[in-house]
């Protein structure tokens, strides 16, 4: 359990080095436009992604991606690969899902050897697959024997760490709210973890079209400090 419990902490450790730091998700055109603007407005900014957006995309494929590994069904695992391409319509959301998956996939194969995560990764470079983090993440945290809730408890963790941090920085806030924030977020991220469990293929991509939007208009900003 101990092992276990350790490879999910590095896993999930929002300081891994795979550049998840330099991602905004949109968050900086909201900032930019005076939307976000204070810890009360970070705080709904941050609720209505996790529970209408991430909940039907990102966290959805890690689920589903973990229960392929655990099937083996590299079938269904390439169903959910271009899938999740098609429900990222902003450039730059695909790119950086790319680009953590692959740098998530240089740090992990060579530590847990995931057969199925290996032929992921082949048809990535073949170009018939794309390589989402999120699908990444699920297999080798299955690979990883890491228990199915727990996974899914610290891929929603991560998330919610990587926005508050990225409010703190560009609202600004101070860090006694960035804790505030992640404190008033672990009852969220329970009932989150619960509703992930068992996802809904039909609801994939339920998500606002708002966050869409300012993704995309995210390219186009006068001055930006993040990718996406």
């Amino acid at each position: 359990m101990n092992i276990q419990l350790l490879s999910l902490l590095q896993l999930s450790d929002p300081t891994l080095p795979i550049g998840g730091y330099a991602h905004s998700s949109g968050l900086e055109t909201y900032v930019q436009a005076g939307l976000v603007k204070c810890r009360k407005t970070a705080e709904e900014f941050i609720m209505q992604m996790l529970t209408k957006n991430f909940k039907y995309s990102d966290a959805a494929f890690t689920s589903l991606a973990y229960d392929a590994a655990g099937e083996n069904d590299f079938e269904l695992l390439l169903s959910l690969d271009h899938e999740c391409s098609a429900l990222k319509l902003p450039r730059e959301m695909r790119e950086a899902s790319q680009k953590l998956g692959n740098r998530l996939t240089k740090i992990f194969q060579p530590l847990c050897g995931s057969e199925i995560a290996e032929k992921y990764v082949e048809a990535v470079k073949s170009k018939t697959a794309s390589g989402h983090y999120c699908i990444f993440f699920g297999l080798y945290a299955k690979a990883l024997h890491i228990d199915k809730k727990q996974m899914l408890t610290g891929f929603y963790y991560n998330t919610t760490v990587g926005f508050i941090t990225n409010s703190v920085k560009l609202i600004p806030l101070g860090q006694q709210d960035g804790q505030q924030l992640l404190f008033s977020f672990l009852p969220v991220i329970d009932q989150l973890v619960e509703e992930s469990m068992q996802p809904d293929r039909d609801l994939l991509g339920l998500c606002c079209p708002g966050f869409d939007i300012r993704c995309i208009q995210h390219e186009s900003l006068y001055s930006r400090l993040y990718m996406s």
